[in-house]
């Protein structure tokens, strides 16, 4: 059992080591030399307890001290207490190291702590994907050596972080990552970047957003305004009256039409997927658009052919499904040439109900399919402006197929004619 360090104990031990040798002198006559031996086997006790204490520090790997003996003993459970303290702090620190990296990987964005000069201490996961850092390879090099965008070098040195910091990513020119720094601790910086390649997609969709509405109403209210203030005159002839009141209609119908389309799908993008969902004859709906479409194709040199299968009922969103199957049958008629040809079909196959319409209309370049359902996008400007077109029928159709877990397909060749399909999953069936 360890004994705590008393002095009294260890005079004790050294009058035992040297008392013996000192009398033994005496009776002799050799007391000094006696006291010299005493002295000597002192020394090489001393030495050999701290033999095993530098052996036991340096060289053994296990954590328990050697036998110490005499005064070395609580001195080994000195040190053993002192290691065994300093390894459970080395235990509780590297607990919460593990806790503040995991906490850090889930985090959304990308984390890189660096120190005052810019010397990479740690980095994340999505750190490395974002930037292109390899960890630890990486660890101590300057981030600037690897990020080398000068608007970043300069966001570094000049050390004004009130504002992050937008670049495009190192690793993908399409990626826009934005910078934040906040200082870590005294000479530490942490660094928190985020993809925002979107969030400035959708900020530019705004603007342009904003500026094709704006286009769309300045036409008509400037050919409205243009006509009402010239009936501000006097004397106005009948005949130019009956020119300006049919412009006048054709215009507010055409912005009308704009409002209806912008309200049409501003309702179908806040509608939520599930409240929706109602019964529906799908092949009815179908079937009514067929005596609708004499009066969109009147004084029109069209022939229709349609090919409806029977009781297909699905749960969705009526009103979505009628104004999605409704614009592209409308999209037909106002582009198909003339004489021409539209078939519309509805029929069972393995993946679901697929809907389809045909025409034999001009065609469409391949350059601009991929585009066709954004909002306000034309292929011809000018013919879509003769037809009253806005560019948001096609964008309504892709809404609201979205809520209906499909999408639009779209196949065309130029002067053979396009074809719009989509499939409704067999999952949204009314199971008979």
């Amino acid at each position: 059992m360890f004994v705590p360090f008393s002095w009294q104990r260890v005079l004790w031990r050294v009058a035992l080591v040297y008392s013996p040798l000192f009398v033994l002198g005496m009776f002799t006559g050799y007391t000094l030399e006696m006291c010299l031996l005493a002295a000597v086997i002192h020394i090489v006790w001393m030495y050999t307890q701290q033999h095993k204490l530098l052996d036991w520090l340096y060289n053994q790997r296990k954590l328990s001290p050697p036998h110490g003996s005499g005064s070395w003993e609580p001195v080994f459970h000195g040190i053993y207490n002192m290691l065994k303290r300093r390894l459970g702090r080395e235990r509780e620190l590297a607990q919460l190291m593990k806790y503040f990296r995991l906490g850090a990987e889930a985090l959304p964005d990308a984390i890189v702590v660096i120190n005052q000069d810019g010397a990479i201490l740690w980095c994340n996961q999505l750190a490395q994907g974002m930037l292109g850092l390899k960890w630890p390879a990486d660890a101590g090099q300057h981030l600037t050596n690897l990020v080398r965008t000068p608007k970043f070098v300069n966001y570094l040195r000049k050390a004004r972080f009130d504002q992050p910091l937008e670049i495009i990513s190192p690793v993908q020119s399409n990626v826009w990552l934005e910078f934040r720094a906040m200082p870590y601790s005294q000479q530490q910086l942490l660094l928190v970047i985020r993809d925002v390649s979107q969030l400035r997609k959708l900020e530019k969709m705004r603007k342009r957003f904003v500026s094709n509405v704006s286009h769309e109403l300045r036409t008509p209210l400037t050919v409205m305004r243009g006509y009402l203030e010239m009936l501000d005159q006097d004397e106005v002839d009948p005949m130019i009256w009956g020119k300006a009141r049919n412009t006048m209609l054709d215009q507010s119908s055409r912005m009308e039409n704009l409002v209806n389309q912008l309200l049409t799908l501003a309702k179908i993008e806040s509608a939520s997927v599930e409240d929706n969902r109602e019964t529906i004859n799908f092949s009815s709906m179908v079937g009514n658009l067929e005596a609708e479409v004499t009066g969109l194709a009147k004084g029109k040199q069209l022939s229709f052919s349609f090919d409806i299968a029977p009781d297909i009922e699905i749960k969705g969103d009526r009103e979505q499904l009628r104004s999605a199957c409704g614009n592209l049958v409308s999209n037909a008629i106002k582009y198909c040439g003339q004489p021409g040809e539209i078939h519309v079909s509805l029929s069972l196959i393995p993946q679901g109900a697929l809907f389809l319409v045909k025409d034999s209309g001009p065609g469409i370049e391949r350059k601009h399919l991929q585009r066709l359902t954004e909002r306000f996008y034309r292929v011809d400007k000018a013919r879509s402006r003769d037809t009253g077109g806005a560019g948001l029928g096609l964008s309504i159709v892709k809404h609201a197929l979205q809520h209906h877990d499909s999408q639009l397909k779209i196949k065309s060749s130029v002067s053979k004619g396009s074809t719009f399909s989509f499939i409704i999953p067999r999952k949204l069936f009314i199971q008979q």
